[in-house]
């Protein structure tokens, strides 16, 4: 698939998770003589579900044995491929210490292994009420493991609720790091629990937001977003709201919930910060389909923004439109990323931003058949892909400061303008 390293589009090289980690053992491979940080995050597993044969064929005619508490409603061949999927992910991370074995570098680094939120579809959960996109108990918790062989014992199991946010105290923390951030963060270090001690004296909270909901949990209990109160000891599947047996304990947290949305969500969303383009530590800004903002006819390939593309675009009065802050001014080369049928050659495109314009025609045809089908384990949600082909339109003269960039069709000689999936602005000079 196409990909990004190190600031340029490039072509992967097989199956992506595969790919990854061979990408990340060659990292450490290169600074084994030094402290290295390594962060490897995998997209498995997730949709569309792609996996190689050599794990899918475990899994396809496989009997399962647990299943999602509403079971009616799973599908299996998605819960198959997902657990191909895992499949892939323990070889790959098995590769990462078998290297660090090798290179006799496992007593001295310390490896977690975590994932971001419950499984995105249902599937056996532990049956926790809700997956990815909930606030409930299966939303949200997920596992975290930890390897240091010469100062975690192994077998340790630390039963105190933590979360994301105490990655970075944490591993500064582990690591003898010195450091003062420059806001208050909400998380804590672990470490202490890590090496068998207690837990401090006060109670924890943990909060959870997404798309309005909030919920709120300490070591006993969740109150979700709907102010229910559930005993998480009894009842992880979140059946029995004893709100009413634990009066005080629902207003406690009732409380603590208005607290921190006040705090922390009071200009959520207010502030439209826009695209920066031009930083001076990066020689390329990428702006995809994804980020935009389409007017008129023009439609998204599909209702998921991330890997979508443009088509559809009919009319001149129709224009793509990213908000954006260019941080230091400079000359850029623009690159479109786009696809274009015989009959729509010769599209006059035209890119303006605070008084400064360019114009060019697409003078090639590209136009590459959808894809992505073909290897999908079960029917997807999101876009198909092309392989879009880069149209280099000319040079820019980007002055600092925010507005408007706006991608026009001022000339349509055909039936309409290329499908669109991506701009890069290469910085050329100051």
């Amino acid at each position: 698939p196409p990909l990004e390293h190190n600031g340029k589009q490039v072509r992967g090289e097989g199956f992506v998770i595969d790919d990854f980690t061979q990408k990340a053992i060659s990292f450490i491979e290169t600074n084994k003589d030094q402290p290295f940080f390594c962060y490897l995050p995998y997209n498995t597993p997730h949709s569309p579900m792609q996996v190689p044969d050599a794990y899918w064929d475990k899994f396809k005619d496989k009997e399962l044995e647990l299943h999602h508490i509403e079971e009616k409603k799973e599908n299996l061949q998605h819960t198959k491929a997902a657990l191909a999927m895992c499949e892939n992910i323990d070889w790959n991370v098995g590769r990462v210490l078998d290297r660090l074995d090798e290179l006799e570098l496992s007593e001295n680094t310390i490896v977690i292994y975590f994932c971001d939120n419950g499984p995105n579809g249902r599937r056996w959960n532990s049956r926790m009420k809700g997956r990815k996109g909930s606030t409930d108990e299966g939303g949200v918790r997920s596992p975290l493991l930890m390897r240091w062989p010469t100062v975690i014992r192994p077998g340790t199991v630390i039963k105190e609720i933590g979360g994301a946010i105490d990655l970075l105290p944490t591993l500064a923390d582990m690591a003898s790091i010195e450091w003062t951030p420059e806001k208050p963060l909400d998380g804590t270090s672990l470490k202490p629990l890590l090496l068998g001690g207690q837990p401090e004296g006060s109670e924890r909270q943990i909060f959870s937001h997404w798309n309005g909901r909030v919920s709120v949990r300490n070591q006993r209990f969740r109150l979700d977003h709907q102010g229910a109160l559930f005993d998480m000891n009894q009842d992880g599947e979140q059946h029995h709201d004893v709100s009413g047996e634990f009066p005080n304990e629902t207003s406690r947290l009732s409380q603590a919930v208005a607290k921190w949305s006040q705090e922390v969500l009071k200009d959520y969303r207010k502030a439209k910060r826009p695209f920066t383009v031009g930083h001076p530590d990066f020689a390329i800004t990428q702006l995809p389909a994804r980020d935009a903002t389409a007017s008129g006819s023009i439609k998204r390939s599909n209702r998921f923004p991330n890997d979508s593309y443009f088509t559809e675009w009919i009319s001149t009065e129709d224009h793509l439109t990213w908000s954006i802050e260019v941080l230091k001014q400079g000359t850029f080369d623009v690159v479109i990323h786009q696809s274009c049928a015989p009959e729509d050659l010769n599209a006059l495109m035209q890119l303006e931003f605070n008084g400064s314009r360019l114009r060019a025609r697409y003078s090639k045809v590209w136009n590459p058949p959808l894809r992505g089908g073909e290897h999908d384990r079960v029917k997807r949600q999101e876009s198909y892909v092309k392989d879009f082909k880069p149209f280099k339109m000319g040079r820019i003269k980007l002055k600092k400061g925010r507005g408007p960039l706006r991608f026009k069709a001022m000339d349509l000689p055909g039936h309409k303008a290329p499908e669109f999936r991506l701009m890069e602005l290469i910085r050329i000079s100051d």
